[in-house]
């Protein structure tokens, strides 16, 4: 039984690029025995590399992309990740409500060493962090206004988030209120 047969909706994660998403939710998942699904790593397995998506047909067609791959994650259940951008998408932010939306964040100087030199798409042409830090500003109030819970994924042990989260999650009504 998915978590969302069970009446919990899925665990959803977002957040800035490189705040942990995949990494903490492939954790989480696995300490609460539900399946996993990235929203980006369905577009890659559909469409191909995401930094060839955006080359080839811009960043308009991949959040198309990206906007069915949320949508086939969210229906599955479990726990999901969500690309950084997924909550630019009104439609997408509105299926969000039905599920316990996790706000991952990451301070500017940490992050700095998780975004080097991976090939991202919206960080190329010029400093990198001064890029992140833009974006994540811009889209900072979309993950607010949509998150249930925010954790800082900066410092500390990684397992102590996920218990963290984890503990949340099984006391977290489906539509708790952010």
């Amino acid at each position: 039984m998915t978590s969302a047969e069970a009446g919990q909706g899925a665990l959803v994660f977002i957040g800035p690029m490189g705040a942990g998403k995949t990494s903490v939710g492939r954790r989480v998942a696995r300490t609460l025995g539900l399946p996993f699904r990235d929203s980006d790593k369905i577009v890659v397995r559909d469409h191909g590399p995401i930094p060839e998506l955006f080359a080839q047909h811009g960043e308009a067609h991949f959040r198309d992309l990206e906007r069915a791959a949320v949508a086939e994650a969210l229906a599955a259940g479990g726990v999901v990740a969500l690309g950084g951008g997924a909550v630019l998408d009104p439609r997408t932010r509105e299926r969000l409500a039905d599920h316990r939306v996790v706000l991952l964040t990451v301070a500017p100087n940490v992050v700095a060493s998780r975004i080097h030199g991976d090939g991202r798409p919206l960080l190329q042409g010029e400093d990198p962090v001064q890029r992140w830090l833009r974006i994540y500003e811009e889209r900072r109030p979309l993950y607010e206004s949509t998150a249930h819970i925010t954790f800082d994924t900066s410092s500390g042990p990684l397992s102590r988030v996920v218990d963290e989260i984890v503990a949340w999650a099984q006391r977290a009504p489906a539509q708790e209120t952010p």
